[in-house]
């Protein structure tokens, strides 16, 4: 009887040169350490015909199973679509182009016998560009401070997690990074684990440095919002609210105060006016951000609607 059953969910994008290796790594280890194991390869709308490395690989070994999707819909529709196919009690994220080592595998699943629910990898002496590094660094400790979850590597994709934590998980827009904290809101127990990470020894990172801190700023903004106030959010938009009107009920109070002791007259000059409408406008373009995440997840939850569409399954019974 095998020791653990693992699904490895794989989300890939033009990354045909390393499919081949990369499966055999994985069944290599599974075979010697008597694990039952499935891939899912989750095509993310590649062009460089990587799902016909897929279908060869799926062919030549039932444990592989493919999905296509019909265009480009990002990495966390990938991993979602890799959840939603799974099919064991385990499963393992991590990347396709080899800089991510299922030789560490092992690694990950120790902990899970120590009763951890969600282990994340560490990349120790990364192979990286130094900026690149420092941005992650920064952008480690923000999403710590905000979320209470204490990880020194939320971008590391090799993960470990237990079905019942993310299979139900929201996942929507970029939100694949901010798993765990999405488990730790179920109440899972998160450990960390030094893991390699090599050199990428073909093709190029298809994500933009500045581009994705951006949108990692922005998408911790949502989970934040969605963590402490999705069922209160008048506490949200009240404490902006009253922020606000004290702030411009104490200028108008100075301004009035200043005009009548003849020292100032702030009125005959446009800046007061300028101030009020920037931050007026900032304010609502952001409420109107926090809303519309509201609103697009109540549309996916009530609908179960994906956003995304499978083109072609090879291999599994694709749960919709």
């Amino acid at each position: 009887m095998s020791v653990h059953a693992i699904s490895f969910v794989i989300p890939l994008h033009n990354e045909r040169d390393t499919l081949e290796t990369l499966c055999s790594l994985i069944t290599d280890l599974c075979i010697s350490k008597g694990y039952s194991y499935e891939i899912i390869l989750v095509d993310d709308g590649s062009d460089d015909g990587g799902f016909e490395v897929i279908r060869k690989l799926a062919q030549e070994n039932p444990n592989i199973r493919g999905l296509r999707f019909q265009r480009n819909f990002g990495q966390t529709a990938a991993i979602r679509a890799g959840f939603r196919a799974s099919h064991f009690p385990l499963i393992v994220t991590l990347d396709a182009d080899l800089q991510n080592d299922p030789a560490d595998v092992p690694l990950l699943l120790s902990k899970i016998n120590e009763g951890y629910d969600v282990i994340s990898g560490v990349r120790s002496n990364r192979k990286d560009i130094w900026f690149k590094c420092f941005l992650s660094r920064w952008a480690n400790r923000c999403i710590s401070w905000t979320t209470g979850v204490q990880l020194k590597d939320f971008g590391c994709t090799l993960k470990l997690y237990r079905r019942e934590y993310v299979e139900h998980a929201p996942l929507y827009g970029e939100m694949h990074r901010f798993i765990p904290v999405l488990a730790s809101w179920y109440g899972a127990r998160i450990a960390e684990v030094a893991v390699h990470h090599h050199q990428r020894k073909t093709g190029k990172s298809h994500y933009g440095v500045i581009g994705r801190t951006i949108r990692v700023l922005l998408d911790l903004l949502t989970v934040k919002f969605l963590h402490s106030y999705v069922s209160r959010p008048m506490h949200f938009f009240g404490g902006v609210a009253i922020v606000f009107l004290l702030s411009g009920t104490l200028i108008g109070g100075i301004t009035v105060l200043l005009r009548l002791l003849h020292i100032f007259d702030f009125v005959s000059t446009p800046l007061p006016l300028l101030t009020i409408f920037l931050m007026t406008i900032g304010v609502i373009f952001l409420l109107m951000g926090l809303l519309a995440e509201l609103l697009i997840r109540i549309y996916f939850e009530q609908t179960d609607h994906h956003p995304y569409r499978i083109y072609e399954v090879i291999n599994s019974e694709y749960r919709q």
